[in-house]
């Protein structure tokens, strides 16, 4: 005897509940990230100390420098219209961002993009008030520099899009 079959559920929004998580990480990033490079530049001085930065560990130094183009050194910003033209570029993909985690349903993806969000909302602020973000944590095995310098957003954006992949190839197959 067969059961007869459940129509799915309807299409339901996501919970306010859910969407606050997605705004706190979102806001907790950003702020963090704009405290850690005021503390690293007012504080710590780092942009006085030329190339040199401070060694923490053997791995890992804090070395200032200002990156005027996105991940990689691509769309190198060197004018007041490029510059312009990479935050109307990078607010485009922030609302995209905030809009799919409005309307995303699963908190472990809303969290996830809440990281992406609060780290592209960390080097807009960036981009707007400095005219290029500030970049400091330098991970390296001897001279060998495997990762360009980067900041707290940037490790924000990406965890957030590293959990994102994984959730979607892993519960990919689930699904089907």
């Amino acid at each position: 005897m067969e059961l007869p079959a459940t129509p799915p559920p309807p299409s339901v929004p996501a919970t306010p509940v859910v969407r606050r998580y997605g705004v706190l990480v979102a806001a907790v990033v950003a702020l963090l990230d704009q405290f850690v490079k005021y503390w690293v530049t007012d504080i710590l001085h780092l942009p006085e100390r030329g190339g040199f930065g401070i060694e923490i560990t053997p791995f890992f130094n804090l070395t200032f420098t200002q990156n005027f183009g996105v991940s990689m050194g691509f769309f190198h910003a060197d004018s007041w219209t490029m510059r312009w033209a990479l935050v109307a570029m990078t607010v485009a993909i922030s609302l995209f961002v905030a809009v799919w985690m409005w309307r995303e349903k699963a908190r472990d993806d809303v969290i996830a993009l809440g990281l992406v969000l609060g780290g592209a909302v960390g080097n807009i602020v960036d981009r707007v008030r400095l005219g290029y973000v500030v970049d400091y944590a330098d991970l390296h095995i001897g001279s060998w520099r495997p990762f360009l310098i980067f900041n707290l957003a940037d490790a924000a954006i990406t965890i957030g899009v590293l959990i994102l992949l994984a959730r979607a190839i892993l519960l990919r197959d689930k699904a089907a």
